[in-house]
């Protein structure tokens, strides 16, 4: 068993532009707007290499800059773990659509943020950080295993660590093949020490056997259906609600990971 400190989230989702603005939602005291998606302009990067980014990466590095507001730590610190099911369709559909054409002109740029860790080189031109970097991909799963690699980096290194998960919807030429048709991006700053900013604590242990994710509500429910980064609610929600809980998530290879929430 593993236990985990947590100790600043962020958020970006239809009707949930950051941490604070989601509280109320996963509360329960204010429905979700899933009309209004929030606008990603992440300023960790500078202006020149945000122009090369995609919608994907912004999402990823926008959910980092609301949960690093408040960090009392110089962002070279940390290690990272950047969680993604799909990568980045939007970059597979358009070097798709220069394969068809003559002389197949794939842009460079788009050639380059193929890459599954694209999001993961961005954080480092952002953050000047040299320390561990993870980016891996689970299907369905991928926020439970992003929160398990993150969880055991923190452990072993004795280090902070920022757990980022996300996906972005497909676009319509890929919409309907994979997991994702809507936007959901969560960032967690892990500490394997207890301190003054941790705002829950985290047992995690992984388990034989098969779980049913926990009930939410409707909307929030179909957020989870459409993307995998979106089965970190149930733990958002009993943050949010600073509930003490146990949870359940599926996990890879018919394994569960049991989480205990202590606040």
């Amino acid at each position: 068993m593993m236990r985990i400190s947590i100790e600043h989230i962020g958020l970006m989702a239809p009707g949930m532009a950051g941490w604070d603005a989601a509280r109320p939602v996963l509360r329960g005291e204010q429905a979700p707007d899933t009309q209004t998606l929030p606008a990603f302009w992440p300023n960790l990067l500078p202006p020149n290499e945000r122009r090369r980014t995609t919608a994907l990466i912004k999402l990823a590095l926008q959910a980092a800059e609301d949960a690093l507001r408040h960090s009392p730590y110089a962002l070279y610190e940390l290690a990272s773990v950047f969680a993604s099911s799909e990568g980045d369709g939007e970059v597979v559909d358009r070097i798709c659509q220069s394969l068809t054409l003559p002389d197949r002109p794939v842009s460079p740029t788009h050639f380059h943020n193929s890459v599954h860790n694209a999001p993961a080189g961005y954080w480092a031109i952002a953050s000047g950080s040299r320390q561990f970097s993870t980016s891996l991909a689970a299907g369905a799963d991928t926020f439970a295993a992003g929160l398990l690699e993150a969880a055991t980096v923190a452990i072993l290194q004795q280090r902070p660590v920022l757990l980022l998960s996300y996906d972005y919807a497909l676009p319509p030429a890929l919409a309907g093949r994979g997991y994702v048709d809507t936007i959901f991006g969560v960032a967690l700053l892990l500490s394997a020490q207890a301190s003054d900013a941790t705002m829950g604590s985290l047992q995690l242990e992984l388990k034989a056997g098969t779980v049913v994710p926990p009930i939410l509500p409707a909307e929030l429910a179909e957020l989870r259906e459409y993307n995998p980064a979106a089965a970190a609610l149930p733990l958002l929600i009993a943050l949010a609600r600073a509930e003490t809980a146990d949870l359940a998530l599926p996990c890879h290879d018919k394994l569960t990971l049991q989480i205990g929430i202590d606040m």
